[in-house]
């Protein structure tokens, strides 16, 4: 079998490890002309990321780039503490990471496996037939392979191939932005989550590795501006903005006066993926945000794109096609959509400007089912 991927961010890496361990050939096809070095924010890898990771042998280079989250502190807005979240597994905890050096291990590992990774091919169109797939590319050259995966993000193009009227991302009312200050200068403390509800909206900061402030936020609004848009617009005047957001709060206050635009990271809309009715035809199939991308509220976008990616890769290896997208479904839509839920619920209390102080007890609630799921790559999948 020859797997052709498409996109090369977290998913499609993933996908090729993980394909490469089932001794399945596999090539990767990104629409960037360069790679993500440098790109990117913070990720929160939860426990069943780092399992997923762990399958396929890349749990410790993880821990290895990240710094382990012992904790979530959550804040009223004059910065009074109202719940913590410990990680119930201390062995095992949430991984705070760097997404340009996650993509740097990813790359690094899946060109080491042998998973050959082309940039510069931006997918136009998909030709499917009974003994094979090829995808087209703006460029004018091709790819011809026996199965393909869409890890093209929530705009995927794959999605379209499959089922032209494939929903399409929804933007849930919130702009995200973060940034980085020098320095430890509000006393946090190494390996806790912050984040406090303040009057207007939602403010996120932590100590990172290197010992400075990183800090994030959600900007409630009802324009459904794109990344560009808001680029366009400025840093310095979305600064603005926050600071007048957040005057009542602190610490959100004074890290936003201490803040610059040269430091911040214009991130864009919060979008989410509706349900897919169609997640595969014969030889396509969808894989991380391109099918399922949660509210950023969950906290599990690159966690579930990672576990989807590693389940995809054993469907393929124990089943025939169609049998192989057919269980992979089966293994993976009811809980990506569980969590979906999950995370729209926490999405609408930060666009109200609420949190439920306990909301502690629902974390609990949840980590069973969330947090602890495991892939065992040994075990065989089948067709029931």
């Amino acid at each position: 079998m020859h797997v052709i991927v498409i996109g090369g961010g977290i998913t499609g890496p993933v996908a090729a490890i993980a394909l490469r361990k089932a001794g399945i050939e596999v090539e990767v096809y990104e629409a960037y002309e360069r790679t993500a070095d440098g790109v990117g924010g913070w990720l929160l890898i939860s426990p069943n990321g780092v399992n997923a990771l762990g399958a396929i042998g890349l749990a410790d280079d993880l821990r290895g780039i990240g710094q382990p989250n012992l904790r979530m502190v959550m804040r009223d807005g004059g910065g009074t503490q109202f719940g913590t979240f410990e990680e119930p597994d201390q062995r095992n905890p949430s991984q705070q990471v760097q997404r340009s050096e996650l993509h740097t291990v990813l790359r690094e590992h899946a060109t080491a496996a042998g998973a050959k990774i082309h940039y510069g091919k931006r997918l136009v169109d998909v030709t499917e037939t009974a003994n094979g797939v090829t995808a087209h590319f703006a460029d004018g050259s091709s790819a011809t392979g026996d199965v393909l995966i869409g890890a093209d993000g929530v705009r995927s193009r794959v999605r379209t191939a499959i089922d032209p009227n494939a929903p399409g991302p929804r933007y849930t009312g919130l702009l995200c932005f973060g940034g980085r200050l020098p320095g430890n200068n509000f006393g946090l403390n190494r390996g806790e989550f912050n984040a406090s509800q303040g009057s207007r909206g939602t403010f996120g900061y932590l100590l990172t590795p290197e010992g400075d402030t990183e800090w994030f936020t959600n900007v409630p609004t009802a324009d459904p501006l794109t990344a560009d848009e808001v680029r366009a617009i400025g840093a310095s005047q979305w600064l603005r903005l926050m600071r007048e957001l957040f005057c009542d709060d602190y610490p959100a206050r004074d890290m936003l006066d201490a803040a610059t635009p040269d430091t911040m990271l214009l991130l864009g809309p919060m979008e989410i993926m509706p349900s897919v009715p169609r997640w595969h035809s014969d030889r396509m199939v969808l894989a991380g945000d391109s099918v399922h991308a949660p509210s950023n509220s969950a906290g599990q976008g690159a966690s579930l794109s990672i576990e989807s990616a590693v389940e995809l890769a054993r469907c393929l290896r124990d089943l025939p096609l169609p049998q192989a997208f057919a269980a992979y479904e089966r293994l993976r839509r009811p809980r990506v959509e569980r969590v979906a839920e999950y995370g729209e619920k926490m999405n609408q209390d930060k666009v109200k400007g609420t949190v439920d102080p306990g909301a502690t007890d629902t974390l609990e609630q949840v980590f069973g089912w969330l947090h602890r799921h495991r892939i065992e790559w040994e075990d065989k999948i089948t067709a029931g």
